[in-house]
Protein backbone atom coordinates (compact mmCIF):
# COMPACT_ATOMS: atom_id res chain seq x y z
CA UNK A 1 0.00 0.00 0.00
CA UNK A 2 1.72 3.45 -1.29
CA UNK A 3 1.27 6.35 -0.29
CA UNK A 4 3.12 9.77 0.67
CA UNK A 5 5.47 9.79 3.74
CA UNK A 6 6.64 13.33 4.91
CA UNK A 7 8.48 14.69 7.69
CA UNK A 8 6.86 14.82 11.35
CA UNK A 9 6.52 18.82 11.22
CA UNK A 10 4.96 18.45 7.95
CA UNK A 11 2.77 15.58 8.82
CA UNK A 12 1.79 17.59 12.35
CA UNK A 13 1.03 20.64 9.51
CA UNK A 14 -1.54 18.24 7.14
CA UNK A 15 -3.03 17.54 10.64
CA UNK A 16 -3.51 20.67 11.87
CA UNK A 17 -5.06 21.78 8.69
CA UNK A 18 -7.34 18.74 8.22
CA UNK A 19 -8.27 19.33 11.96
CA UNK A 20 -10.07 22.40 10.93
CA UNK A 21 -12.31 20.00 8.61
CA UNK A 22 -13.22 17.86 11.52
CA UNK A 23 -14.06 20.78 13.59
CA UNK A 24 -16.80 22.16 10.95
CA UNK A 25 -18.33 18.96 10.37
CA UNK A 26 -18.88 18.09 14.05
CA UNK A 27 -20.52 21.63 14.44
CA UNK A 28 -22.50 20.75 11.15
CA UNK A 29 -23.41 17.56 12.77
CA UNK A 30 -24.33 19.34 15.97
CA UNK A 31 -26.58 21.38 13.55
CA UNK A 32 -27.87 18.42 12.00
CA UNK A 33 -28.37 16.63 15.05
CA UNK A 34 -30.44 19.67 16.74
CA UNK A 35 -32.67 19.81 13.09
CA UNK A 36 -33.60 16.05 13.27
CA UNK A 37 -34.76 17.16 17.28
CA UNK A 38 -37.05 19.63 15.98
CA UNK A 39 -38.91 17.78 12.87
CA UNK A 40 -42.87 17.13 13.68
CA UNK A 41 -43.70 14.05 15.43
CA UNK A 42 -46.76 11.95 14.38
CA UNK A 43 -49.76 10.67 16.80
CA UNK A 44 -49.54 6.97 16.68
CA UNK A 45 -53.16 6.23 16.55
CA UNK A 46 -52.87 2.69 15.90
CA UNK A 47 -52.61 -0.11 19.02
CA UNK A 48 -49.46 -2.55 18.21
CA UNK A 49 -48.96 -5.27 20.29
CA UNK A 50 -46.23 -7.64 20.59
CA UNK A 51 -44.88 -10.71 21.84
CA UNK A 52 -41.97 -11.06 24.29
CA UNK A 53 -40.33 -12.73 27.11
CA UNK A 54 -43.23 -11.90 29.51
CA UNK A 55 -46.05 -12.83 26.88
CA UNK A 56 -47.72 -10.23 24.95
CA UNK A 57 -47.27 -6.16 25.06
CA UNK A 58 -48.35 -2.94 23.95
CA UNK A 59 -46.36 -0.59 22.35
CA UNK A 60 -46.67 1.61 25.47
CA UNK A 61 -45.30 -1.63 27.41
CA UNK A 62 -41.78 -1.46 25.26
CA UNK A 63 -41.03 1.73 26.77
CA UNK A 64 -40.70 -0.08 29.96
CA UNK A 65 -41.95 3.00 32.12
CA UNK A 66 -39.73 5.49 30.20
CA UNK A 67 -40.28 8.55 27.70
CA UNK A 68 -38.07 7.42 24.52
CA UNK A 69 -37.92 4.71 23.12
CA UNK A 70 -35.31 3.46 20.09
CA UNK A 71 -36.51 0.57 18.24
CA UNK A 72 -33.91 -1.67 15.79
CA UNK A 73 -36.01 -3.29 12.69
CA UNK A 74 -34.07 -6.53 12.90
CA UNK A 75 -34.37 -8.42 9.79
CA UNK A 76 -35.75 -12.11 10.71
CA UNK A 77 -38.07 -13.60 8.88
CA UNK A 78 -37.97 -17.31 8.70
CA UNK A 79 -41.05 -17.65 6.74
CA UNK A 80 -39.23 -15.75 3.56
CA UNK A 81 -36.14 -17.12 1.59
CA UNK A 82 -33.50 -14.76 1.11
CA UNK A 83 -32.49 -14.46 -2.53
CA UNK A 84 -29.06 -13.95 -1.55
CA UNK A 85 -28.77 -16.57 0.73
CA UNK A 86 -26.53 -14.45 3.38
CA UNK A 87 -28.84 -12.44 4.87
CA UNK A 88 -31.05 -14.58 7.03
CA UNK A 89 -31.59 -18.31 7.91
CA UNK A 90 -34.85 -20.24 9.75
CA UNK A 91 -32.64 -19.71 12.86
CA UNK A 92 -30.82 -16.91 12.30
CA UNK A 93 -31.21 -12.82 12.03
CA UNK A 94 -29.52 -10.72 8.88
CA UNK A 95 -26.24 -11.30 9.49
CA UNK A 96 -25.58 -7.54 9.05
CA UNK A 97 -28.39 -6.55 11.28
CA UNK A 98 -26.05 -8.66 13.86
CA UNK A 99 -23.87 -6.97 13.61
CA UNK A 100 -25.53 -3.36 14.36
CA UNK A 101 -27.30 -5.26 17.31
CA UNK A 102 -23.56 -6.11 18.77
CA UNK A 103 -23.13 -2.52 18.64
CA UNK A 104 -26.34 -1.58 20.33
CA UNK A 105 -26.52 -4.48 23.35
CA UNK A 106 -24.41 -3.42 25.71
CA UNK A 107 -25.32 0.06 25.30
CA UNK A 108 -28.57 -0.60 26.85
CA UNK A 109 -27.89 -0.30 29.87
CA UNK A 110 -26.28 3.11 29.60
CA UNK A 111 -29.42 4.53 27.86
CA UNK A 112 -32.22 3.30 30.51
CA UNK A 113 -29.73 6.12 32.59
CA UNK A 114 -30.85 8.71 29.98
CA UNK A 115 -34.21 7.84 29.82
CA UNK A 116 -34.03 5.79 26.73
CA UNK A 117 -35.56 2.11 25.92
CA UNK A 118 -33.37 0.27 23.35
CA UNK A 119 -35.26 -2.64 22.08
CA UNK A 120 -35.67 -4.63 18.61
CA UNK A 121 -38.91 -5.96 16.97
CA UNK A 122 -38.69 -8.59 14.34
CA UNK A 123 -41.02 -10.61 12.64
CA UNK A 124 -39.82 -13.82 13.60
CA UNK A 125 -41.92 -16.02 16.10
CA UNK A 126 -40.84 -14.79 19.91
CA UNK A 127 -38.89 -18.48 20.37
CA UNK A 128 -36.52 -18.20 17.57
CA UNK A 129 -35.68 -14.56 18.48
CA UNK A 130 -35.11 -15.59 21.72
CA UNK A 131 -32.95 -19.01 21.29
CA UNK A 132 -30.85 -16.93 18.85
CA UNK A 133 -30.21 -14.10 21.57
CA UNK A 134 -29.36 -16.73 23.94
CA UNK A 135 -27.05 -17.91 20.90
CA UNK A 136 -25.37 -14.79 21.07
CA UNK A 137 -25.10 -13.87 24.19
CA UNK A 138 -27.54 -10.72 23.80
CA UNK A 139 -29.51 -9.10 26.60
CA UNK A 140 -31.66 -6.06 24.97
CA UNK A 141 -35.27 -6.57 25.09
CA UNK A 142 -36.78 -8.43 21.42
CA UNK A 143 -40.14 -8.85 20.72
CA UNK A 144 -41.92 -10.38 17.50
CA UNK A 145 -44.47 -8.93 15.51
CA UNK A 146 -46.53 -11.43 14.43
CA UNK A 147 -49.99 -10.13 13.94
CA UNK A 148 -49.31 -7.14 13.87
CA UNK A 149 -49.02 -4.20 11.16
CA UNK A 150 -45.76 -2.77 13.15
CA UNK A 151 -42.97 -2.93 10.37
CA UNK A 152 -45.33 -2.90 7.78
CA UNK A 153 -46.09 0.53 8.68
CA UNK A 154 -42.79 1.40 9.72
CA UNK A 155 -41.78 0.72 6.04
CA UNK A 156 -39.01 -2.00 7.07
CA UNK A 157 -41.28 -5.38 5.82
CA UNK A 158 -42.98 -5.64 2.53
CA UNK A 159 -45.77 -7.84 1.44
CA UNK A 160 -45.64 -10.62 -1.40
CA UNK A 161 -47.32 -8.25 -3.55
CA UNK A 162 -45.49 -5.54 -3.16
CA UNK A 163 -42.13 -7.62 -4.47
CA UNK A 164 -44.32 -8.88 -7.18
CA UNK A 165 -45.18 -5.55 -8.16
CA UNK A 166 -41.88 -4.31 -7.79
CA UNK A 167 -42.95 -1.33 -6.06
CA UNK A 168 -42.48 -0.65 -2.23
CA UNK A 169 -41.48 2.38 -0.22
CA UNK A 170 -38.40 2.00 1.24
CA UNK A 171 -36.22 5.13 2.68
CA UNK A 172 -38.69 7.79 1.64
CA UNK A 173 -39.24 6.63 -1.90
CA UNK A 174 -40.64 4.23 -4.16
CA UNK A 175 -39.12 1.62 -6.20
CA UNK A 176 -38.53 -1.96 -6.55
CA UNK A 177 -37.53 -4.25 -3.62
CA UNK A 178 -36.67 -7.98 -4.12
CA UNK A 179 -36.55 -9.23 -0.31
CA UNK A 180 -39.27 -8.92 2.51
CA UNK A 181 -37.55 -7.02 4.89
CA UNK A 182 -34.82 -4.03 5.20
CA UNK A 183 -33.12 -2.61 8.38
CA UNK A 184 -34.16 0.45 9.99
CA UNK A 185 -34.22 2.14 13.33
CA UNK A 186 -37.48 4.54 14.66
CA UNK A 187 -37.62 6.46 18.03
CA UNK A 188 -40.94 6.89 19.94
CA UNK A 189 -41.59 9.41 22.71
CA UNK A 190 -44.45 8.93 25.33
CA UNK A 191 -45.95 11.55 27.04
CA UNK A 192 -47.40 11.70 30.93
CA UNK A 193 -50.96 11.27 29.53
CA UNK A 194 -49.54 7.84 27.93
CA UNK A 195 -49.82 9.31 24.35
CA UNK A 196 -47.31 8.11 21.81
CA UNK A 197 -45.42 9.90 18.99
CA UNK A 198 -43.19 8.58 16.09
CA UNK A 199 -40.73 11.38 15.92
CA UNK A 200 -38.14 9.87 13.39
CA UNK A 201 -36.93 7.09 11.35
CA UNK A 202 -34.15 6.29 9.32
CA UNK A 203 -33.24 3.69 7.32
CA UNK A 204 -30.39 2.33 4.74
CA UNK A 205 -27.20 4.23 5.13
CA UNK A 206 -28.64 6.44 7.91
CA UNK A 207 -27.47 3.31 10.10
CA UNK A 208 -24.19 3.99 9.36
CA UNK A 209 -23.99 6.45 12.52
CA UNK A 210 -24.96 3.62 14.87
CA UNK A 211 -22.31 1.62 13.84
CA UNK A 212 -18.93 1.85 15.91
CA UNK A 213 -17.08 -0.78 14.21
CA UNK A 214 -17.73 1.62 10.85
CA UNK A 215 -16.39 4.98 12.47
CA UNK A 216 -12.99 2.89 13.38
CA UNK A 217 -12.44 1.45 10.07
CA UNK A 218 -13.14 4.90 8.92
CA UNK A 219 -9.75 6.26 10.74
CA UNK A 220 -7.14 3.20 9.73
CA UNK A 221 -5.51 3.98 6.13
CA UNK A 222 -7.79 0.54 4.21
CA UNK A 223 -11.14 2.26 5.19
CA UNK A 224 -13.93 0.31 4.98
CA UNK A 225 -12.58 -1.39 2.11
CA UNK A 226 -15.27 -2.81 1.19
CA UNK A 227 -15.49 -2.78 -3.06
CA UNK A 228 -18.34 -1.74 -4.79
CA UNK A 229 -20.38 -1.37 -1.33
CA UNK A 230 -19.73 -5.43 -1.08
CA UNK A 231 -20.06 -6.58 2.71
CA UNK A 232 -19.69 -10.29 2.08
CA UNK A 233 -16.61 -10.28 4.25
CA UNK A 234 -18.98 -10.03 7.15
CA UNK A 235 -20.25 -12.90 9.15
CA UNK A 236 -22.32 -13.64 12.44
CA UNK A 237 -19.14 -13.18 14.79
CA UNK A 238 -19.38 -17.00 15.97
CA UNK A 239 -19.28 -17.75 12.30
CA UNK A 240 -15.94 -16.43 10.90
CA UNK A 241 -13.37 -19.11 10.02
CA UNK A 242 -11.19 -18.41 13.37
CA UNK A 243 -14.74 -18.21 15.80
Amino acid sequence: MKHRVVSHADWVEARRRFLAEEKEFTKRRDRLSESRRELPWELVTKEYTFEGANGRVTLGEVFEGRSQLAVYHAMFNPETADPLKTSWTSDAACFVCSWWIDNFNSQVVHLKHRDITMAAISLAPYQKLAAYSRRMGWSFPWYSSIGSDFNFDLGVSFTPEDIAAGEAQYNYRNGPISVSEAPGVSVFYRDQDGKIYHTYSTYARGLDMLNVGYHYMDLVPKGRDEAGGSIRWLHRRDEYPDA
